[in-house]
């Protein structure tokens, strides 16, 4: 009985890892941090934002393809914080909703580019305004 315990705990524990093993994520940085305007409310005050943005990636294979086509995912979220409204940069919910729009956003381009969407997700390390 104490043996067959020992067998299951074993297996339960060598199949964890397994599974963690095929859940090998990677990161891959949009170098370097992304700078922009963004709309002020204000016609004389210009706003500025600076993030550093990583995307978690699905697997540590696509690491090279995804830095191939760095350019075009760093122009994309240039552009896609350049459009923002002073009130989203600012504010925790629009961050939130700007993360999503990069995230659907590069998924949508890597699928185009690539035939697989790659991006797992987006993660803001860094988040600076002024204006």
């Amino acid at each position: 009985m104490l043996r067959n315990k020992w067998v299951l705990v074993s297996l339960i524990l060598a199949l964890s890892c397994c599974h963690r093993a095929a859940m090998a994520y990677a990161y891959f940085g949009l170098e370097p941090d992304i700078v922009t305007n963004y709309l002020s409310n204000s016609s004389r005050k210009l706003g500025y934002v600076r993030v550093t943005v990583e995307l978690m990636l699905e697997d540590e294979s696509q690491l090279e393809t995804v830095a191939h086509h760095a350019p075009l995912l760093r122009s994309t979220t240039i552009d896609i914080f350049g459009r923002q409204p002073e009130e989203k940069i600012k504010s925790l919910t629009g961050r939130e909703e700007i993360r999503q729009l990069c995230l659907q956003t590069l998924r949508e381009q890597m699928r185009r580019e690539t035939g697989s969407e790659m991006v797992k997700d987006v993660i803001f390390t860094k988040y600076l305004y002024q204006g």
